[in-house]
């Protein structure tokens, strides 16, 4: 399995504009940024303005670790990004200006996701993630819940099943 510490694609790599500008995969019906400025539309729509900033950097990592998993990925020229979010918080972890709160929100942005998809596909890591999960307050897991609602609202409509 790749992760995102030894995937970094390059600023000008096929994979990271390609990506970032034109498709990412089939749960997205836009690419990176127009996701991302989707899903920031969200939280200002839904005036939860204190995840705005986390809307507008929780995918920051991706296209540096997107990659092609399988053969479907080559197929439909698709990327994947495995642990994308952990990227996404590398990057923004040491800015003075961002916030603890936005930090924990892009960091583990996908972490309902991932507990629930690794459950029935990888024990380690479930038990690895859902650690994680226990060490965040309550307040946390609802901000995580509704934060995800956005973020699958940026992605669109599902382009293939």
């Amino acid at each position: 399995m790749h992760s995102s510490s030894n995937i970094y694609n390059k600023i000008w790599s096929k994979a990271f504009l390609s990506s970032l500008f034109i498709i990412q995969n089939k749960w997205h019906q836009h690419a990176v940024l127009v996701h991302t400025l989707r899903v920031t539309y969200y939280c200002i729509k839904a005036r939860a303005f204190r995840m705005v900033s986390a809307g507008l950097l929780h995918d920051v990592g991706k296209p540096f670790t997107a990659f092609k998993k399988d053969i479907e990925d080559d197929e439909f020229g698709e990327w994947s990004f495995t642990d994308h979010e952990e990227r996404s918080y590398q990057i923004i972890k040491s800015w003075p200006f961002i916030s603890e709160y936005t930090k924990h929100l892009v960091r583990y942005h996908y972490l309902i996701r991932d507990i629930k998809k690794s459950k029935k596909e990888n024990p380690e890591r479930y038990a690895q993630k859902s650690a994680i999960w226990e060490t965040l307050d309550e307040k946390m897991h609802e901000d995580l819940h509704r934060f995800l609602s956005y973020d699958d609202a940026g992605k669109g409509e599902k382009r293939r099943q």
